[in-house]
């Protein structure tokens, strides 16, 4: 018999929730959107209006635009409207939904809309190059967003988080920023901060995903309902807490596993299409060693498209 303390809390808790959904109705909150349009008007105002006053600067191409925007659009999608309403007060699933297309999606998506010259001025600051350095090796990256990601989806820190907007919206950002240095060393726009050579991206593409198959095998198998938030969320559709919490689970499991395969799969083609290239070309340039010792390809003209218009 539950103690009527006990009883008294998961009341509370059961009062925090909204107790309908419809996918027809989105709501925008001013926390998010004010950030979100401050973000992409900034962006957006350095490759235009502004780009003069970055040296060296070249337009942005049509491919780094699109991707940018691609990046922006994911992060709406899954931080306001349905799929927001979903995972605060109904459905763990959808929560891992919006959690992995924040770490997975977006991330590579920005890195790959931002051009060298816009991030440049940034690093020229030495006590920034100096943090950058070290977050971006990919020991430090990839312990990084695991550690971050893995410690907010322990039940204790994560029903904190969901009954604190504040401690939720710090969780988001974290998950987002840690999410970006983790896609660094496969992405990175800059070559004073590069890309691992492409058979270590593959490799590290693959142990990224480990810890994550590990916590989501352990919330997919667990005999109980981990999450006390979704227990005493009503139930929208035919699944019981402990159903939507093994969905959320195989969620992160498997097309979260997908992503990083399709991922390593661009690198395998992306790598072998610029060897056949070196080869009809007659040129085999050695590229130059990294802070690490491990070897990146330099950007060569035409071998590398959407690095410059």
């Amino acid at each position: 018999m539950r103690a009527p303390v006990a009883d008294a809390a998961v009341s509370t808790l059961a009062l925090l929730h909204t107790q309908s959904f419809d996918w027809r109705v989105w709501k925008l909150y001013p926390s998010f959107m004010v950030g979100w349009l401050l973000f992409a008007a900034l962006y957006f105002l350095c490759i235009g209006p502004l780009r003069s006053r970055f040296p060296g600067s070249a337009p942005a191409s049509k491919r780094q635009v699109a991707s940018f925007s691609a990046a922006l659009l994911a992060m709406v999608l899954s931080l306001q409207g349905p799929l927001h309403e979903l995972s605060d007060y109904f459905l763990f699933s959808a929560h891992m939904v919006q959690h992995l297309v924040l770490i997975l999606v977006m991330p590579p998506l920005l890195l790959a809309g931002i051009p060298d010259w816009l991030l440049r001025p940034a690093i020229q600051v030495r006590p920034v190059r100096a943090v950058a350095r070290a977050l971006t090796l990919p020991l430090v990256a990839f312990a990084l967003n695991n550690v971050i990601f893995l410690a907010w989806h322990f039940p204790g820190p994560y029903d904190v988080m969901m009954r604190d907007h504040g401690i939720h919206v710090a969780m988001h950002l974290t998950i987002m920023v840690t999410g970006v240095i983790m896609w660094w060393p496969v992405m990175s726009p800059l070559p004073e901060l590069p890309r691992i050579a492409p058979p270590l991206q593959m490799v590290y593409l693959f142990l990224v995903g480990i810890p994550m198959m590990v916590s989501a095998a352990l919330i997919t198998f667990s005999a109980n309902a981990l999450y006390s938030w979704y227990v005493e969320a009503p139930r929208i559709f035919a699944l019981s807490a402990l159903d939507d919490q093994r969905l959320g689970g195989v969620i992160m499991w498997v097309p979260g596993g997908l992503v990083l395969w399709v991922a390593i799969t661009a690198v395998y083609f992306r790598w072998t299409h610029r060897e056949v290239a070196e080869d009809e070309a007659g040129v085999r340039i050695r590229p130059p060693a990294t802070r690490a010792g491990l070897i990146v390809p330099p950007p060569y003209p035409g071998l590398e498209s959407g690095r410059r218009a």
